[in-house]
């Protein structure tokens, strides 16, 4: 089955009383989890944004404790998971100043492990590809955000 256009749904949707459309959104939630969450932060946390984004700050340091550090290999794997569950909340919010106090904590959090950096080419990379996503969104921000924003990516480098 070949889903239907962002335009062609829009104009359904727009067609739909508010029963039909409540009904839809919760029959969306009930198929997959990510549904939910999205809907969850679209109807009560997207008013605040600030309070979301200390939530979700929590949530990934809280991670972060749970890291195995006994094992490299443990570590990368959870990481990886972790940078899975940080994209996806910066996906919610779509605000780039969300993206990037996001990134900025994940890039410390990696620091504070204080992994074997240099034996692990693959943690180097993840590592710098944090970095490297963090500055790109940072450099599309308004300039007095980007001189905030670059002087703490600066200190992670």
């Amino acid at each position: 089955m070949k889903p239907a256009g962002i335009k062609e749904i829009k104009a359904s949707l727009e067609g739909l009383d508010q029963e039909e459309l409540v009904e839809h959104c919760i029959r969306l939630a009930r198929f997959k989890q990510e549904n939910k969450e999205l809907l969850t932060y679209l109807l009560f946390e997207s008013t605040d944004e600030d309070a979301y984004i200390s939530h979700v700050c929590e949530h990934i340091s809280e991670m972060f404790r749970d890291v195995n550090k006994s094992n490299v290999y443990y570590a990368k794997k959870t990481i990886r998971k972790i940078l899975r569950e940080a994209n996806k909340c910066i996906r919610y919010s779509g605000l780039e100043v969300t993206e990037a106090e996001i990134l900025l904590l994940v890039a410390a959090e990696i620091r504070k492990l204080d992994l074997p950096m240099e034996k692990s080419q693959v943690l180097q990379n993840l590592y710098a590809g944090v970095l490297k996503k963090a500055k790109k969104c940072i450099m599309s921000m308004h300039e007095d955000l980007q001189y905030e924003f670059m002087s703490r990516l600066e200190q992670l480098s």
